[in-house]
């Protein structure tokens, strides 16, 4: 593995260097081009899906995939340099979903460093009262695209009451809806935000028009598709490691739809953005644990095995 060259531009980052081994090290930096920014990252947000999946090996293949690797695609951080063919200045708070300008190790998302170089086009501008809930915008951009395949009002069931879970339903009632959550986890049953959430096992209702599952239970379809009204649809919005699969008769006779809510696009978070600047999307209440890069591998932990952990931040600030 190369070291960073001495008089070179580095960070610092958290490096997954092999399944279940991680530590914070020097990487080098891409020289930035006249298309780029440099961001000092004041925050970074801890996924407890794809990089669960990374950390623990379990990831399916995925491009880009390999190690030793960077995580991280929910960073916020303040400009530090700004290429003259971009429009952004000096001292800016931006939203950065990762980065990929860490020489031979790979930036899978590549945000959780101390600064990163990325092109202009990929950050966005967030606003200082944002602040440390700007690392939600990535789950928040994901929820909206999920909302939208379940149609305008959203899903009527959402599975799951972890952060993802509690944004969809946050944008569904937003939306006039008034969804259902279920959570088996009885500690996670609080927190609700103009609906409901209960034990799945108190729920006898069994004709949801849409279903929206962000539990990553690749056994979960069978129990949905009993839940489902006929012509309903289950979209798929959670991160599977295994393969799915489900019972063929009682999905033939609800005529159910299955459909898979991928990658959000930029207008969804640009959209999230407005929303949570303005008020209406409240994004509080889901940063339950914060850290220090000094101690990522416990933080990385906490965030994986603690049911009480709905969000994990690393602070950068002091991490220069």
């Amino acid at each position: 593995m190369p070291t960073p060259k001495e008089g070179a531009v580095n960070a610092h980052a958290v490096v997954v260097e092999q399944p279940q081994t991680l530590r914070v090290r020097q990487v080098p930096l891409a020289d930035p081009t006249d298309n780029d920014i440099v961001v000092d990252i004041c925050w970074s947000g801890i996924s407890t899906g794809t990089e669960k999946l990374l950390w623990s090996g379990r990831m399916p293949a995925f491009p880009g995939m390999g190690y030793p690797l960077i995580p991280g695609y929910e960073s916020v951080g303040r400009v530090a340099q700004a290429g003259s063919s971009t429009n952004y200045e000096v001292g800016e708070m931006v939203f950065v979903p990762g980065a990929a300008c860490f020489g031979d190790v790979r930036g899978l998302f590549g945000g959780a460093a101390s600064r990163v170089v990325i092109p202009a086009l990929r950050a966005l501008r967030v606003s200082e009262e944002l602040g440390e809930r700007g690392t939600l915008l990535a789950l928040a951009a994901t929820a909206c695209h999920a909302n939208a395949a379940c149609g305008s009002a959203g899903p009527e069931l959402i599975v799951g009451h972890g952060v993802l879970g509690r944004i969809i339903a946050r944008l569904a009632a937003l939306a006039g809806g008034q969804p259902t959550v279920w959570e088996i986890n009885p500690d996670r049953r609080s927190g609700a935000d103009g609906y409901q959430v209960i034990d799945p096992k108190d729920d006898p209702r069994a004709n949801y028009r849409s279903i929206c599952d962000v539990s990553g239970d690749p056994t979960v379809l069978d129990r949905l598709i009993a839940r489902a009204a006929p012509q309903g649809e289950i979209v798929l919005a959670g991160f599977y490691d295994q393969p799915m699969q489900f019972a063929f008769p009682p999905a033939f006779m609800r005529e159910v739809r299955i459909r898979v809510a991928a990658q959000w696009k930029p207008p969804e978070l640009l959209a999230v953005r407005d929303l949570a600047e303005s008020g209406r999307l409240s994004l509080d209440g889901l940063i339950t644990h914060r850290s220090t890069p000094e101690e990522a591998e416990h933080a990385y932990r906490t965030a994986f095995d603690d049911p009480g952990c709905l969000k994990m931040i690393l602070d950068w600030r002091s991490a220069r």
